[in-house]
């Protein structure tokens, strides 16, 4: 099912980047005038996974599909069939599929038909036929039959040629010193021209008279083809170019010359997955074709996960909104300046309330349950889209549940919906939105390695925690840079602050791993592998680090060390270090339990609201100490829980706690030795962070500081928890 698009206007307004290349507008095909008339661009949308670049083609084959030819084919999904002939490669595979799909009438045009096309498949298949294999001869026939069927051939009608191409070369062709392939080859070609080609259509052999030491003559071309096919290297990429600029060369000639039915706007060709081989051995053809003056009127969008793919190297390169009125794109002397590869951008908050809004049209989901879900999938429309979905089916589920005292919906938030399962197709089971994610982001990974190397900061504590977790994975070699250099194939980005650095996949894996053994309250693994890091950044350990061990500590759920640090450097650290390992240590993530409805218990601490007496001294660290000392402890106890809760991208920001949290803060400003200031501007600046949904920065004047949690700040040492953790 194609999900509904947000936030792509620039491609599909009514005079977007679609339309002015395509030159029909998305919704009613109304004509609008080219933005490039005779060259058009190449178009790549790129983007990581989850991007919607799949979404945005398979839009642009439902809109179009009626009014002008389409054809849309994944470049990773072409698989061989159960018996490939030698004729058969991923090129070969994937053309009849375009032309299938290129072929069928649009608004009163007729058929497109694909003679040049089929004469090259045909000539290409045969190159292993012989009268003593048939059935072979039939396979490859009827696995033809799409494109023969555009020439008003059927493949299984076609398997008749079997018989005549055979008894004709056993006639003439065994006493020459020509290659069997071309003699194979030629014999096919002038049968099928006898027997299945109209006379209108027979010249169209003529084509391929261009071809190397075709001499002008197409019969001899036809014949070279599959000589070179068979030879394969560089050889077979030529006959394959050849056959792919015949697909092109078939489209071109049906918007030539029509005495009715006449063609509006251009043909639509539509590449997911570009990036790969196959997507290159499409594209790089119709470049150099274009690039040497050769003018077509396809309208090509193509995708690609790899944003410095090298076949971009001369691209012209924009975001997503600076094409929606133009795309101020100028072809170059290389042949990859005819591509245009547009970014496509994180969706906005409108565009993430938009969508919450298709689900839950009576608005009855939490106020900022959209932001929070916008500020943890990034705008990633994936992620979006899912959780979106996963916030409508939980409404629906909670209002038809009798007897529920609470408002539907009303303890949603973003960690609780990755636990919802929604419905992604009618014929499968619901899956849980967290799987749902991982399964599309990370295809085709180790799931449970990457949520084990999910908790390490740097590559040295990635590769620690897999000697220690991952013996049995590490039989191939360096487990961490094999699952380094598979995050960076699709385009993740790896530490040094995380080893998984960005946010969402991070956190989705975090959730597998916290989760996945089903072991509540034990959480064996979890536990385990966060034991396995903060043993590592003890003093004594192979990565010693004060900072990195309490973060190691607070995702335990282990306060007290943390509040004992933070209390016993108070008065004599510099303010901006300190403030930064407050941030730090607070950013671990939640030792959650699932399906929780009750109030965070970080709530309740945060806003001194819990029972008196009911934590021992040794949880709260409050023994030995002097009433002042008690007092500061107990002040930082409800500061490092308010930034943890506030902190954690899986709970939705609370107003009271973010006001408890600024009163502490101007609490501690006054109660410093030097009544620093930066205490001061942190109570102002952190709460205007939260409310606009960022992550707590330095406030102004905060010398050396950086921007997010972790960075190290002024008092990034090694002993202190430096980037190489």
């Amino acid at each position: 099912m194609d999900r509904e698009l947000y936030g792509r206007e620039a491609i599909f307004g009514a005079d977007g980047l679609a339309a002015r290349l395509t030159g029909l507008a998305p919704y009613g095909s109304a004509r609008v005038a080219y933005e490039h008339h005779d060259d058009p661009p190449v178009v790549v949308l790129t983007g990581g996974r989850g991007m919607g670049k799949t979404a945005v083609l398979k839009q642009l084959r439902r809109l179009y599909r009626e009014v002008t030819p389409v054809a849309l084919v994944d470049c990773e999904a072409i698989v061989p069939p159960a018996d490939p002939g030698p004729g058969w490669t991923p090129v070969t595979g994937v053309l009849p599929e375009l032309a299938a799909q290129l072929t069928p009438r649009v608004r009163a045009a007729r058929p497109v038909p694909f003679p040049r096309l089929s004469l090259g498949l045909v000539a290409v298949a045969s190159i292993s036929w012989t009268r003593e294999d048939e059935t072979r001869a039939q396979r490859d026939l009827q696995a033809l039959g799409p494109v023969l069927a555009t020439v008003g051939t059927r493949g299984e009608a076609a398997t008749g040629w079997v018989t005549n191409v055979l008894t004709k070369l056993a006639a003439s062709a065994f006493d020459s010193m020509a290659p069997l392939a071309g003699m194979v080859a030629e014999a096919t070609v002038e049968t099928v021209l006898k027997e299945s080609f109209g006379r209108l259509q027979r010249h169209t052999a003529n084509w391929y008279g261009s071809y190397p030491h075709a001499g002008g003559n197409g019969r001899i071309g036809l014949r070279q083809l599959a000589v070179d096919f068979e030879r394969g290297g560089d050889l077979r990429r030529r006959a394959e170019d050849h056959l792919v600029l015949a697909l092109v060369a078939d489209l071109v000639r049906a918007y030539r010359g029509l005495s009715w039915g006449a063609r509006r706007g251009r043909p639509v060709l539509l590449l997911d997955n570009a990036h790969t081989a196959l997507g290159r051995r499409l594209v790089e053809p119709l470049l150099r074709r274009r690039a040497a003056g050769v003018r077509d009127r396809i309208a090509v969008f193509a995708s690609s996960r790899t944003l410095d793919h090298e076949g971009l190297s001369h691209a012209t390169r924009r975001r997503l909104p600076e094409v929606a009125h133009a795309s101020r794109w100028t072809r170059g002397s290389e042949v990859t300046s005819g591509i245009l590869a547009v970014e496509l951008t994180a969706l906005a908050p409108a565009d993430v309330q938009a969508a919450f809004d298709r689900h839950d049209p009576a608005s009855r989901a939490p106020a900022g349950l959209a932001r929070g879900v916008h500020r943890l999938t990034g705008g990633r429309p994936l992620g979006v889209a899912l959780l979106a979905q996963a916030t409508g089916e939980a409404l629906t589920r909670d209002a038809a549940r009798p007897g529920t005292a609470a408002a539907p919906g009303a303890d949603l938030v973003p960690g609780v919906l990755l636990d919802h399962a929604v419905e992604l197709r009618e014929d499968r089971p619901p899956v849980r939105v967290a799987d749902a994610l991982l399964a599309r982001l990370v295809p085709g990974q180790r799931p449970d390695v990457l949520c084990v190397l999910a908790a390490a900061h740097g590559e040295e504590s990635a590769r620690l925690l897999a000697r220690a977790r991952l013996r049995d994975r590490s039989l191939e070699g360096d487990v961490v840079l094999r699952t380094r250099d598979a995050l960076r194939a699709q385009d993740w980005p790896v530490g040094p602050e995380f080893f998984v650095a960005d946010p969402l996949l991070r956190a989705l894996l975090l959730h597998r791993l916290r989760f996945r053994d089903d072991d509540h309250p034990d959480y064996a693994v979890w536990r385990a592998v966060h034991e396995t890091l903060r043993s590592a950044y003890a003093p004594e350990g192979r990565l010693p680090s004060v900072r990195h061990r309490l973060h190691q500590e607070l995702v335990l759920g282990r306060t007290r060390d943390c509040v004992t640090h933070l209390r016993e450097r108070f008065a004599d650290a510099d303010v901006t270090d300190w403030l930064d390992a407050l941030r730090f240590i607070a950013s671990a993530p939640y030792p959650r339990t699932p399906g929780r409805s009750e109030p965070d218990p970080r709530q309740a601490v945060a806003l001194g609201r819990e029972a008196a007496g009911s934590l021992p001294d040794t949880e709260t660290g409050l023994a030995g100490l002097g009433e002042r000392a008690v007092e500061l402890q107990l002040r930082l106890r409800r500061l490092l829980h308010a930034v943890w809760l506030l902190s954690d991208p899986l709970v939705l920001p609370d107003d009271e706690v973010i006001e408890k949290m600024a009163h502490e803060l101007r609490q501690l400003s006054g109660g410093h030795p030097s009544g620093n200031s930066l205490l001061w501007d942190a109570a102002t600046h952190w709460p205007k962070d939260l409310r606009a949904w960022r992550p707590l920065s330095m406030p102004p004047g905060a010398s050396g500081a950086p921007g997010a949690p972790g960075t190290g700040g002024s008092g990034s040492r090694r002993g202190e928890g430096g980037s190489d953790a």
